[in-house]
């Protein structure tokens, strides 16, 4: 009976071990959740700046000219977001060049005045498409590279 009892207790342990040990692998492999400062990136990455290729000093500078021009582009950071490209859209619907809705969107038809805006300026050639296509971004970087801030 002794024995008996030695070969269940020994079964039994050895059991829990196994079921122990699984359910500590279990734990060990699941997925971790996702830690909050990992949320917190994801909602920076999907505020809109789009600088259109310029450089951040470049689009310093052309924050300083809508600010020179009484345009308040907002934080002259170099990053145009939407209080840049609202100031943007109110200087060019002021000057007739007809961004649309302020609304801070970067679409076709800010970019068309961007280019309206641009081809006035001297050497300036621009296919006013609402692309911002590659000679568009050159001829905006151009112009920014013109001001100072």
């Amino acid at each position: 009976m002794r024995a008996l009892t030695k070969a269940l207790v020994s079964v039994t342990t050895a059991v829990g071990i196994a079921v122990g040990g699984l359910a500590t692998a279990g734990a060990a492999t699941a997925a971790p959740a996702p830690a909050p400062q990992q949320a917190a990136s994801a909602e920076v990455g999907t505020l809109a700046v789009v600088n259109l290729g310029l450089t951040t000093t470049q689009a310093k500078k052309w924050q300083c000219y809508l600010r020179d021009w009484n345009f308040d582009p907002g934080k002259i950071d170099g990053y145009l977001g939407t209080s840049s490209w609202k100031a943007a859209q109110r200087l060019f619907n002021r000057y007739g060049y007809d961004a649309g809705t302020v609304d801070g969107i970067v679409g076709t038809r800010t970019i068309k005045a961007l280019q309206k805006f641009l081809d006035g300026r001297p050497g300036m050639n621009l296919d006013i498409d609402g692309i911002a296509g590659p000679e568009t971004k050159a001829a905006f970087a151009t112009f920014a590279g013109w001001q100072s801030c």
